[in-house]
């Protein structure tokens, strides 16, 4: 899945930000790379680079179960736009293989506002919605597959929702006490047991309820 993350990482730090955790390296969308970006198959292309390293077009058809031609089109095409390079030293053939140039992808919601262009705002409106698809999709996976899993990854997963009532501002500074915490979790030494977990995080007002 595309991850996502509200900070802009092109904004200077605060002392507040200076003292977080570390952030992973985020590429912001602009009007021309959310465009670039909002299309499934390259969502799906750049999270597979993302989560499970360099790959060839080839190999993420056959992950994705997509064409060589499809896939290698669209990693030129996120190549373009700033999202894939090469990643030279992988493979003895002749096949080019990628690799994903940033760890995330920072969403400005000014793309959405009333000023933005309608087809940026199509983008983006676009874009959102993959990322809610993913992560249904990834939730429905392992519910389908946790029969599989030792129980004490059983037991070490979640599935919640709660309810609150913050203001605009708190909730802002839940959302980045989350993130923060999140991170602090990267990196950390690999024991013997180590896999890889997915977090995902939602957070939205609605009316008309208490």
């Amino acid at each position: 899945m595309p991850e996502t993350n509200a900070e802009d990482p092109q904004r200077p730090a605060t002392p507040e930000q200076a003292s977080r955790p570390e952030q992973p390296a985020v590429k912001t969308l602009d009007a021309r790379s959310l465009r670039g970006l909002a299309h499934p198959l390259r969502m799906r292309m750049l999270a597979a680079l993302r989560h499970e390293g360099p790959a060839t077009a080839s190999q993420l058809a056959e992950q994705l179960g997509e064409s060589s031609g499809a896939t290698s089109y669209h990693l030129r095409q996120l190549a373009a736009h700033g999202f894939v390079e090469d990643a030279p030293g992988h493979g003895k053939g002749r096949e080019r293989w990628w690799r994903a140039v940033h760890q995330g992808t920072a969403f400005d919601e000014t793309l959405m506002y009333d000023e933005a262009d309608p087809e940026t705002r199509g983008a983006a409106d676009a874009f959102l919605h993959e990322i809610a698809t993913i992560h249904t999709q990834e939730l429905h996976t392992w519910l389908g597959d946790s029969h599989n899993w030792p129980r004490e990854w059983r037991s070490s997963t979640d599935m919640s929702d709660f309810t609150l009532h913050l203001t605009p501002a708190q909730a802002t500074e839940l959302i980045h006490k989350m993130h923060d915490l999140v991170n602090s979790y990267r990196d950390l030494p690999q024991a013997e047991n180590t896999e890889t977990v997915r977090l995902h995080t939602h957070a939205f007002p609605r009316r008309g309820h208490a």
